[in-house]
């Protein structure tokens, strides 16, 4: 049992004598109890200054194994995010080596993943050019939906899909009643854009333009529509989409939509010269566009917040001549989220039980990761325990991701992971892994 003065539950923060106690049986939420109760066997008691918070859910991780380990790895990667609190990841189907297109290459993948996870894994298939009779495959052996590129997607071996074969996959995969996850930005848009180059930020913010994401949006909101599909928006940055996607939602078009810690946290103006960690694609935009982010979480256009996780390898950052032209692109920030959310939502007048919303409930609701993201009778024994008040600052050497690269280094966060736990147990990211795989 897990005792606690403050505890997030579905109903909201519980404080003080109104705490709670979490009965734990055979890995499950077996009861929630008043503060106190009079129980025999183990309790597990949280400092006064420490709140009781599901288990975070990290929809959008790009783990890269098999066949690109030295970018991550499944054993890095989970610890990582045990780290963080975070009990649950689905893996992205692209950077791998075979990226998850067809039955067996998802084989391979759970055959990797199985003895190195440290928290529960589920697995996103991919849709690309030629393999739409593999989609009914990936469905039935339980990815929980798929992703599409409309642009290059960074390596050639993940291709996008044109206009004619989105709207063939939308269709499959409406007749499953399955979900696309969408990269969403325009390649011609991008490829009219000026071409990035040299070390100047401003310019490759002007090489994606917010257009890119409008127009990609607009599309897949309107094949949407009229083919009655779930859509997903990946890593929204353009606040100009806002007003399209909760228009289409009031409609009844089945869209959500993400955003990610690092749109949230960091504006362009801040970003120096040559700082290619900060690169990612979409980009980070300006602050006025942040706070207009925030402002989407809080009235419910935007649904949850995850991480894109994208690393590399420290050379493909290229920080020695410091050019977003070729730099790859991608934010390394599983461990993080959580403190870095939390920072910037208290200062925006936010409660947790808003961030627990974006980062556990609200993920495992569009996902469809059952027994997750609350911390409610029946689901797994999933915890994050979670100082609000003590501090922090990154350190990138100290961070579990297996590369040593984060625009995250040297800023001070808010709030401390002080334990996760995973279905009832504490996790000891030394000891042997006890993740398991996770099925639609």
């Amino acid at each position: 049992m897990l005792r606690a003065r403050r505890i997030v539950l579905p109903g909201g923060e519980t404080a003080g004598e109104s705490g709670a106690d979490v009965v734990v049986r055979d890995g499950a939420i077996a009861a929630i109890e008043p503060h106190g109760s009079n129980r025999t066997g183990r309790v597990v008691e949280l400092a006064d200054d420490e709140v009781l918070l599901p288990g975070l859910v990290d929809t959008h991780v790009h783990v890269n194994d098999p066949g690109r380990t030295e970018w991550e790895g499944f054993e890095t990667a989970t610890r990582a995010a045990a780290a963080g609190g975070v009990t649950t990841i689905v893996d992205m189907p692209l950077n791998s080596l075979p990226p998850t297109v067809d039955v067996d290459a998802l084989e391979l993948k759970r055959k990797t993943a199985a003895a190195k996870a440290h928290v529960d894994v589920g697995f996103w298939g991919g849709a690309i050019p030629g393999n739409v009779g593999d989609l009914r495959g990936l469905h039935e052996a339980g990815v929980f939906g798929f992703k599409c590129f409309l642009l290059h997607s960074g390596v050639d071996e993940f291709p996008p899909l044109d206009p004619a074969g989105l709207e063939e996959s939308l269709t499959e995969l409406a007749g499953l009643d399955a979900m696309m996850i969408v990269h969403a930005e325009d390649s011609h848009v991008i490829d009219t854009a000026p071409t990035p180059h040299g070390e100047d930020y401003g310019d490759f913010l002007d090489s994606r333009p917010k257009g890119a994401e409008n127009v990609a949006i607009a599309q897949v909101v309107e094949l949407a529509r009229r083919i009655g599909a779930r859509v997903h928006i990946l890593h929204l940055s353009s606040a100009d989409a806002l007003p399209l996607i909760a228009s289409a939602r009031a409609d009844g078009v089945r869209v959500t939509v993400e955003t990610c810690p690092h749109y949230l946290s960091f504006t362009a103006e801040e970003i120096p010269d040559g700082a290619t960690q900060f690169k990612c694609c979409p980009p980070i935009r300006e602050a006025g566009n942040r706070e207009l982010l925030w402002k989407a979480l809080a009235d419910g256009t935007i649904d949850c917040v995850v991480s894109d996780h994208s690393p590399c390898v420290p050379e493909l950052k290229r920080l020695d001549i410091g050019d977003f032209g070729v730099a790859w692109g991608g934010v390394s920030s599983l461990q993080l989220g959580l403190p870095a959310i939390w920072t910037q939502a208290r200062l925006r007048g936010h409660s947790l039980d808003d961030v627990v919303r974006w980062m556990a409930t609200r993920p495992a609701e569009f996902a469809g990761v059952r027994g997750k993201g609350s911390i409610a009778v029946g689901n797994d024994a999933d915890f994050c325990v979670f100082a609000p008040d003590d501090a922090f600052v990154v350190d990138v050497e100290k961070l579990q991701h297996r590369n040593p690269i984060s625009p995250y280094h040297g800023r001070p966060l808010a709030g401390v992971v002080r334990q996760t736990w995973l279905r009832g147990e504490e996790l000891d990211i030394s000891a042997a892994p006890q993740g398991r795989l996770l099925t639609r």
